[in-house]
């Protein structure tokens, strides 16, 4: 009974230190302040589970960081595809079109199925390549809807250097997803 009082205190006491830096270290990977959350909470849960199990652990701080990009990872491959479709693009004509209808239909058959799960793993493999700040101004403007100004304002960051990170994220991205665009042109 002790020794649980004591392994509680512990825990508690790592929590209230390394919580902000923790949340910090996330909450620059992973854009939405709920998700965030959410792996801060997995990546807490994982140390009580440890401490419980009396795995040893020999540098805290380390092992926490280590367990928060594990579960990054593990965040961004689990990324469900379909959230895609929920955001909204304007067209060339100015109205409001889904993302998803760039994509080919989940309903027009296996291979469009196919197509749509291999492009949409692509995007979320070649989003996950890119910088933090890149990947942050391509998402927060072209998914969020966010303009720069805004942008700006919220991180004291110029909209030019925003400008730029958002035209590198977009160039890596075409260079990265050229060749399977080639490839399914082709069939």
């Amino acid at each position: 009974m002790i020794a649980m009082i004591e392994q509680d205190r512990q825990i508690a006491e790592v929590i209230r230190e390394e919580r902000p830096r923790l949340r910090s270290f996330i909450r620059r990977r992973v854009a939405n302040n709920a998700d965030a959350d959410d792996l801060l909470q997995d990546v807490f849960f994982e140390l009580v589970e440890a401490y419980r199990l009396l795995t040893p652990i020999d540098f805290v701080t380390g092992w926490l960081f280590r367990v928060a990009r594990n579960r990054i990872t593990d965040f961004f491959r689990k990324k469900r595809p379909g959230a895609f479709s929920d955001e909204l693009l304007e067209n060339e004509d100015g109205e409001l079109q889904d993302m998803g209808d760039l994509l080919p239909s989940p309903d027009a058959g296996p291979e469009a199925l196919y197509l749509r799960s291999v492009l949409l793993d692509e995007l979320n493999v070649a989003l996950g390549e890119l910088p933090v700040e890149q990947r942050e101004a391509f998402l927060a403007h072209e998914i969020e809807g966010r303009s720069f100004k805004e942008l700006s304002a919220e991180s004291g960051v110029s909209v030019n250097t925003l400008l730029s990170r958002k035209r590198y994220a977009v160039l890596h991205l075409r260079e990265r997803l050229q060749r399977i665009y080639d490839e399914f042109q082709e069939k």
